[in-house]
């Protein structure tokens, strides 16, 4: 009896990866979509085509923010996978939807356009602005899940 509850911890442990893994893929292709969205251009020719590297560093900021989310989301759902994917969903659009806010706000306040400045060939010190923002923003809704 004792392997077949292992067997059954091991089919119930990896179904939940696979299903976090792939809304956690999917929230990521989101968060780059909202990147897109907010910035002037297209982000996929700025990033593999081009190597700008503050489109790169925006993107990675993105990226690792939304991870963070993720990974928080899942510890704080105590093991109900139905409920977990749900919790992960929905802090994760929050997420990147007061990221994108966040990039909106710097720009705002900043001179003259920030998307310009970021998809500019030449590095600049504004990306690293907006990558904590993003960031930032991450931790911020992580902690409120832990």
């Amino acid at each position: 009896m004792g392997d077949k509850v292992e067997w059954e911890i091991l089919r119930d442990n990896v179904v939940s990866a696979a299903a976090y893994s792939c809304v956690g893929v999917l929230l990521m292709i989101l968060g780059f979509v909202a990147v897109d969205l907010v910035t002037p251009g297209k982000l996929r020719q700025q990033v593999w085509v081009d190597r700008n590297r503050n489109a790169c560093i925006l993107v990675a900021s993105n990226t690792l923010a939304v991870a963070i989310i993720i990974v928080a989301a899942i510890t704080a759902s105590q093991g109900d996978l139905g409920e977990g994917l749900l919790y992960t969903l929905i802090y994760t659009v929050i997420g990147i939807f007061v990221m994108a806010l966040g990039f909106i706000l710097v720009d705002a306040l900043s001179p003259g356009d920030l998307g310009e400045v970021l998809m500019d060939d030449r590095p600049h010190p504004a990306v690293w602005v907006s990558a904590t923002v993003h960031v930032g923003a991450g931790l911020i809704i992580a902690a409120s899940l832990l």
